[in-house]
Formats: structure tokens, sequence, C-alpha cells
């Protein structure tokens, strides 16, 4: 789904549900908010400030949450609209479902309805990378409800768990589901610091998140003191590379200190924190972060898990694995979730490719 056809998705809700469509520039917002441009760069194609563009961008994100009972924010835009759009199709006619990513017809045997077609369509996805929409999410409800009884009773988490097990999707729906599941109203954040190489675009990067101008060290603090953010960081271990200092730490902890702290963390790292930075251990005492954020280990998932996962996954296809493909794709994968998905995708398009 590309962002012409998402902004035809909510014209066709718009006209259906208020009898009106985007103006021209919520038109401009939507694609720009939809394809990750900054407001810095939407501005240039507009004859509009740049803080007028933020407040019309607010603003559309509450329309299409009150008009259309979609709940987006700059944050999950994206993914809240191509889920609302899944639902939509699934129980719209066929004439409906052109705002649908379009089916490769040339791929499959002309003997098969559409229906099928559409059934057959890889589920074992996303193949690599944290998943984002809540229809893809699987299991973890046990960490889910721990995580959150910890943030509840004032404290900050930190996910660990091997590459590949499901600590970035864990940490977004986290993120996702904290409007309902926190006691204390907070913002959800989520920076992913693959993307961040130095103290300078952190900050920057959370200002922006967070919607406040860009500032660092006592004024961030001030303009802090003021909010209630969750913050959620993704690949905490890239804080030990060169462009950072255990400044940022300090400073991270200093603001989440205390049960009514202007920030509650969850962050997400390989191994415990007290072996990930090691100018702690060098310095004699632990790592700021380890001080005030409880453990929570992300193990793989058990055979009954995996088996669920496979079944759940193959409930809308005409496609069903064989026992003893089951128990290869269990051994294989030791549990892994995105090498199970993998795996799975695989044997999967080994049915459809049958089928041609």
């Amino acid at each position: 789904m590309d962002s012409k056809q998402a902004l035809a998705f909510i014209n066709e809700l718009f006209a259906k549900k208020t009898n009106q469509v985007l103006n021209e520039l919520e038109e401009k917002l939507f694609l720009g908010i939809w394809e990750g441009q900054t407001y810095s760069n939407i501005v240039t194609q507009t004859v509009f400030s740049e803080q007028y563009l933020r407040d019309a961008g607010a603003n559309l994100c509450k329309k299409i949450t009150k008009d259309l009972g979609i709940k987006v924010n700059k944050r999950n835009f994206k993914n809240q609209i191509k889920y609302h759009c899944q639902q939509y199709s699934e129980t719209t006619l066929p004439s409906q479902q052109a705002i649908v990513e379009p089916i490769n017809l040339a791929q499959v045997d002309e003997s098969h309805s559409d229906n099928l077609l559409q059934r057959n369509q890889n589920p074992f996805i996303p193949l690599n990378g944290r998943v984002e929409e809540k229809y893809l999410f699987f299991d973890r409800k046990r960490e889910i409800r721990g995580i959150f009884e910890v943030l509840n009773s004032g404290s900050s988490v930190v996910l660990i768990g091997e590459e590949g097990i499901g600590k970035s999707s864990l940490l977004w729906m986290i993120c996702e589901e904290a409007e309902t599941r926190l006691n204390v109203k907070r913002q959800p954040v989520f920076l992913d610091l693959n993307w961040l190489h130095n103290e300078s675009q952190f900050y920057s990067e959370l200002c922006y998140e967070i919607g406040i101008p860009d500032s660092k060290d006592y004024q961030l603090r001030r303009i802090l003191l003021n909010c209630k953010i969750l913050l959620a960081i993704d690949n905490v271990g890239k804080l030990t590379g060169e462009g950072f200092t255990r400044n940022t730490r300090d400073y991270l902890r200093g603001l989440a200190e205390g049960i009514n702290a202007p920030l509650k963390l969850i962050l997400a790292a390989t191994e415990p924190l007290n072996n990930l930075f090691n100018d702690s251990q060098e310095q004699g005492n632990t790592s700021p972060l380890a001080g005030i954020c409880h453990e929570e280990h992300i193990h793989p998932w058990d055979e009954a898990t995996m088996r669920a996962f496979i079944t759940n996954r193959l409930a809308r296809t005409s496609v069903s694995f064989t026992e003893e493909e089951i128990i290869q794709l269990i051994q294989e994968s030791g549990g892994h979730p995105r090498k199970l998905m993998q795996l799975c995708y695989r044997t999967f398009l080994q049915y459809v490719e049958s089928l041609q």
C-alpha cells in the first residue's frame, strides 16, 4: 500500500461518513506524513510556515481520529491506517477493494478464483525488522502484562534478549498499548538508536518526537519537568558508540528516577546493562540505567507457541503444512520468532509456486 492508495482509502471513508474529503493542504500533509517526511521538507511544497504545518498536521490527526475513529498521531500514522485498511477490506465487496495492494494475477493459474489468490498471499511477514501492525503481532501477552505492572509501579524496564528474539516488536507494541494500560497517562516516544549516531542527534530527535523545540541540558530538563513521557529506546547498546558519553545515561537516569519522574524508560538490549556499559565497571559502580531499570528477559518461543503461530498465519490461506514440515520448522528455528518467520515464508512460497 503506497501513500496515494492510503490517501484514496481515507478520502473514501471521509466521503462516506462526512460527505467531504481532505482539502489540498490536508492531502499534502497526509502524503508527507505517510512518506516519513519532516515538516521542514513538507514546507517547501507550500506557502505556509513550518509551525503552521505542524499545527495543521496535528489537526489532521485529530480529524481522522474524531471523524473516522482511527486513532493516529505522527508516530503511528502509517501503521494505524494500514491496519484499518486491512480490516475494512475484509468486510467489503470485491468491487470496493481497489484501494488494497493489487495481486499479480500473472503469477497464478487463471483457473483459480480471485478469492483464492488473495488468500494465497504469503502471510509470514515481515521477514526482517520489527512488527509494527497489531494484527501481525503474536503472543508475548505474559511479557506485556508484566512490563506494564512494572511501569505502573513507578519503575523503568529493560528488555534483554538475543538478536531476532522480538524485542523491537515488543517495544513497539508497548508504545501502542500505553494509552490504555498505563495508570498515569504518558506520551509514548519511540527512538531507534540505529538511526542516531551522536548525542546531538539523540536530543534533537527526542525533542522532535515529543513535539518541543530543539534543546538540551538544563533547558530540556526544564521543559520535560512539565511532561510525562514513556521513552522507548531500541538498540540502547548504541549509547556505547563514539558519539555518546556516559553523560547521556546519567541525564536519562536523572529524568527517570522517582515514581512521578518526567520520563519512564523502556529499553531493548542484547545483554544486561551492567555488562553492556563497561565504563561503569571501570569506575567501580553500576550503570546509571541499570540502577533504575527492572530486567525483563525475553525468551524464545516454546513448541506450543510456535505451533499456534503457524496455525494462526495459515488460517486465512488454502495452504496447510505437514506435521513433518512443522517439526522441522520448530527444530531449525530454535524458537526464534524472526528465524521461524523466514523459514515459514520459504515453506509457504514452495506451496504457492507448486500451484503455478
